[in-house]
């Protein structure tokens, strides 16, 4: 089969997507597309899983001080300006992109400057690894969050890096996989970092799968699908 013009270019912003090469407004329409599309996300995974591949022969090294120091002052220091930021200006030129996922749970340090702690839940770690890791941003940088699955607990780790809902709402987490309808995980509450456990009947359809934040009245969407605006997205990648 011939591909399409249109095609074509959707395979070029998908690996251009996977390693954060898009600008922030490219990024999140990209995005916006990856939770309606399920063809958009299968180029993002094909792609990734390429990406992947191309580290397996690499041995792990240790960086030099002056770049950890480097890559810690940029990634917790000032303004949050999301994770596409972050690869594009300090991991991809550090790392291979198979470990970019990786990086960004391992150098994240709870009483590190920059990344808030939840002094209400201390036992509240990140995975790691993390089985799958998404990053989620709002195109206007209202919202950051990131999540990672922890196959041991099994539960989806949670952290708010910046932004809150709504007076009076709440922010309620989504996993949209294939063309089946989103599927609720749990309302955030207002904690720093939060674990919601995943249902045993969705651990399958996390591989390829799309998180989303959607804006709902207190106690979540009463219907079973998201009544508000979805204010972010973010494909869960395999790390």
């Amino acid at each position: 089969m011939t591909n399409t013009p249109d095609k074509d270019e959707d395979r070029v912003l998908a690996g251009e997507y996977a390693i954060g090469l898009l600008t922030p407004d490219e990024a999140a329409a990209f995005a916006a597309r990856l939770a309606v599309e399920p063809d958009l996300r299968r180029l993002v995974r094909q792609w990734t899983e390429d990406f992947a591949c191309l580290a397996e022969d690499i041995e792990p090294e240790t960086p030099p001080a002056w770049v950890q120091a480097g890559v810690d002052s940029r990634l917790f220091s000032g303004p949050a300006r999301g994770p596409l930021g972050v690869f594009r200006r300090v991991v991809v030129p550090l790392m291979t992109a198979a470990s970019l996922v990786v990086a960004l749970f391992l150098v994240s340090d709870p009483g590190a400057p920059g990344v808030v702690s939840d002094p209400g839940a201390p036992g509240v770690q990140p995975p790691a690894p993390p089985v799958y890791q998404a990053d989620l941003e709002a195109e206007d940088s209202s919202l950051v969050f990131s999540a990672g699955y922890d196959a041991t607990t099994r539960q989806m780790y949670v952290e708010r890096r910046q932004g809150t809902a709504r007076p009076g709402r709440v922010l309620e987490l989504w996993l949209i996989a294939d063309d089946n309808p989103p599927v609720s995980l749990g309302v955030l509450p207002d904690n720093a970092r939060v674990r919601l456990p995943v249902p045993e009947a969705l651990r399958d359809r996390l591989e390829g799968g799309v998180l989303a934040l959607s804006d709902e009245p207190p106690g979540g969407s009463p219907t079973g699908a998201p009544t508000g605006a979805v204010l972010a997205v973010g494909p869960l990648m395999d790390v």
